[in-house]
């Protein structure tokens, strides 16, 4: 690989995340270690506030990309330069070292994989469920324990289904589980529980537990938006 190609893209969709961008860009280059480039790439869905205003101030690729995180990520993988792609919330932040490990991972044959996670918050009912986040089967997995994976891979796998506005993490991990090449990393992002903030921590809970049944019954992509919709989204 010539020595200016960056060897991981960060790919971030956002939308409407003007608090975030800043501080989590600053945190991305704080938490790497290595020596090798890193690009950053965030995926706009379409937003009404700062966010793109302030995603230019940064060292980092902006692209625009029809709304729905799934279509937003397959396109920043599309234009990724980085051979590993690892996607990551905007409201998530990398462990010290991430690039490292992640680097470390392929060169030792894992071709996908994340790393556990921690919530920033002090509650026990959240870090009961982000304890679950060790154990290496797709139901402790999830979007914002961030995703990495090899680009060629990303490729056979088929990427992301853009049919699904949520749930695209889980539906894309739970393929990769099906072909066995998965890894979860002993490091620890650490992800916001604003959500949770907004809505009650349980209410939230039941709601996310009632769309992975939705989901284990074989309901559409359509049918589970709408749930998310009706009880979490408003």
């Amino acid at each position: 690989m010539h020595s200016n190609q960056p060897q991981i893209s960060v790919i971030i969709p956002v939308l409407n995340e003007e608090d975030l961008v800043i501080t989590q860009h600053r945190a991305i280059k704080e938490a790497s270690t290595t020596n090798r480039p890193l690009e950053i790439i965030y995926v706009d869905g379409g937003s009404t506030d700062q966010t793109i205003v302030k995603t230019k101030e940064l060292q980092a690729r902006l692209l625009h990309s029809d709304r729905g995180r799934a279509k937003q990520m397959n396109l920043g993988a599309e234009e990724a330069r980085g051979d590993i792609l690892y996607f990551l919330h905007a409201d998530t932040l990398p462990p010290k070292g991430f690039d490292q490990s992640i680097i470390d991972a392929a060169d030792n044959g894992v071709k996908a994989g994340s790393f556990r996670m921690k919530f920033d918050s002090n509650s026990t009912f959240l870090r009961f469920f982000a304890w679950f986040t060790r154990f290496n089967h797709w139901l402790c997995r999830g979007g914002d324990q961030s995703i990495f994976i090899s680009k060629d891979y990303f490729k056979t796998s088929g990427g992301f289904d853009e049919d699904y506005m949520i749930y695209e993490d889980l539906e894309f991990i739970k393929r990769l589980y099906r072909q066995g090449l998965f890894k979860v990393l002993p490091d620890y992002v650490v992800t916001s529980a604003r959500k949770y903030n907004q809505l009650g921590k349980y209410r939230l809970q039941y709601h996310f537990a009632v769309i992975h049944l939705k989901n284990y019954l074989g309901k559409s992509p359509e049918e589970i938006y709408d749930y998310y919709k009706r009880y979490i989204q408003s």
